[in-house]
């Protein structure tokens, strides 16, 4: 057995230490308010320790082979899966994600291991390209690209962690890793300490379990000149923020942000089939994943019985405690979200929009609302709500329906519910999101897809291999093999 939270510490330099900073940040358990662990906050002398730590282990470990960088990364699999029930446990305490959501998160985080260890050998690879000089010749490198800067959510933070940390190091990096604090033993402990029993170099991975509003440090982690890169999963707001820091100083940047994800049904859909999807789309996880289905457009003809069944099945759903095995919605992440979503609730109420479904708040759990008759470009249609509201808007036509799917600043991912595929597919490439999946729901992950958004929803690409491009720059070494003569 393991008791992650004795690990509730910075890990710099393979070390468990506490932060030098003033503060004390309390974790709480979001479903009853009780303590968790209390966590001492960082500095910029911190930081400095991490980062130049990493400097150095990386030059070593960028050295190694690939059978030695898979080895570390198998073990590391091992751990997670010998610790399985601990990790449950400890990630529907910390999240307030039910246990499917903990199993969900857990698989993902599988998945993600073993699409990185497929990416191990694709460093130091050489290409040769002819040369037009005489007697040259030109070989092409690709190099791991230094210390790499990763900033996780709160919403599934282990899986959307190691889908930076692992095909980072996989690749010959090295990683300061700073998951969001209110869930930073699933987003950071466990995997730090599955990095350490696995036997990764001390420094190769470290982890700062801090809030840069409490400890004073501003935007130090992400200026810091030591990373090549920052891979940052959250808000839209924080992530133009990133992405500013970032283009000032001409780092390399993945993001993936909000989305405001549209949940298509055309006029030849299967309605059963429909409900089933968007149900499970809108709620897992309480609606706090950024490709939750958002926003639920229902051609003319099907609306009264889509909006009748998928009321009749959004109130029937199990709620409270995450812990219960039947649970599916538990508790939103804290008080400031809670507060969030009931202010979009109020808000909507005052426009005059209608309530199919009116759900109530019981201690930190939110059930489900749904509101019906949502004009596409009112306020409540354009938030991302994170929560379990929901909202059905009526198209007059399949085309009028695709066209509202893309009248968001948001681009992540979109779904398209259809008898007719070809037709769906077609229309699937007029939506601007970074994905769109026909007949399914919006919430799908898989490590070797290009995952991402378009517009407001981020920049870049996760996934294999599209992270290896992101995580390496190539080099050009030329040998000249004979005497050049030069004009002058």
């Amino acid at each position: 057995m393991e008791n992650f939270k004795n690990f509730a510490k910075q890990y710099i330099n393979g070390e468990w230490v506490e932060g030098n900073g003033q503060n004390f940040i309390d974790v709480l358990n979001p479903f009853d308010n009780s303590k968790l662990y209390s966590v001492k906050t960082v500095t910029t002398a911190d930081i400095d320790k991490a980062m130049s730590s990493a400097e150095a282990a990386q030059k070593n470990w960028a050295k190694t082979s690939p059978e030695e960088r898979i080895q570390v990364l198998r073990k590391v699999m091992d751990y997670l899966k010998n610790h399985q029930d601990e990790i449950i446990d400890i990630y529907t305490s910390e999240t307030g994600g039910t246990i499917l959501a903990a199993n969900i998160a857990l698989q993902i985080t599988y998945e993600e291991l073993e699409e990185s260890i497929k990416m191990a050998d694709e460093v130091n690879l050489v290409k040769d390209i002819p040369a037009y000089t005489e007697g040259k010749v030109n070989h092409i490198y690709r190099v791991p690209l230094g210390v790499i800067t990763s900033i996780s959510p709160f919403n599934f933070p282990m899986n959307l962690s190691i889908r930076t940390i692992a095909p980072a190091i996989a690749l010959g990096n090295a990683v300061v890793h700073k998951p969001d604090v209110a869930t930073g033993i699933t987003g950071g402990v466990i995997l730090t300490r599955a990095f350490e029993e696995a036997g990764l170099p001390a420094g190769v991975l470290n982890l700062l379990l801090t809030d840069p509003k409490t400890d004073g440090t501003g935007d130090y982690l992400l200026e810091h000149p030591i990373p090549r890169f920052i891979s940052f999963t959250g808000s839209t707001g924080v992530g133009r923020h990133v992405g500013e820091i970032a283009g000032r100083n001409l780092k390399k940047v993945a993001l993936e942000l909000g989305g405001n994800n549209p949940f298509v049904v055309l006029s030849d859909a299967d309605v059963e089939r429909a409900v089933d999807a968007a149900i499970f789309g809108k709620f897992v996880h309480q609606g706090q994943i950024c490709m939750i289905v958002n926003r639920i457009i229902v051609h003319k003809n099907l609306a009264e019985e889509f909006t009748n069944k998928f009321v009749e099945r959004a109130k029937a759903l199990p709620y409270g405690d995450p812990k219960n095995p039947d649970t599916v919605v538990g508790p939103l992440i804290n008080e400031r979200q809670l507060q969030k979503a009931q202010a979009v609730i109020e808000e909507a109420k005052k426009a005059g929009v209608k309530l199919a479904l009116e759900g109530k708040r019981e201690g930190n759990v939110l059930t489900p609302y749904v509101f019906v008759g949502v004009q596409n470009d009112s306020e409540l249609a354009q938030t991302e709500l994170f929560s379990p509201i929901a909202m059905i808007i009526t198209a007059d036509s399949d085309d009028e329906a695709i066209k509202m799917a893309s009248e968001t600043e948001y681009g992540l991912t979109s779904t398209i519910f259809s008898k007719d595929l070809e037709k769906a597919e077609r229309y699937a490439l007029q939506i601007d999101s970074g994905s769109t999946h026909v007949n399914d729901q919006s919430v799908n992950a898989q490590p070797d897809i290009p995952f991402g958004g378009n517009k407001a929803s981020g920049v870049g690409r996760y996934g294999n291999p599209w992270l290896v491009e992101e995580f390496t720059t190539t080099k050009w070494v030329s040998v000249q093999k004979v005497y050049r003569e030069y004009p002058f």
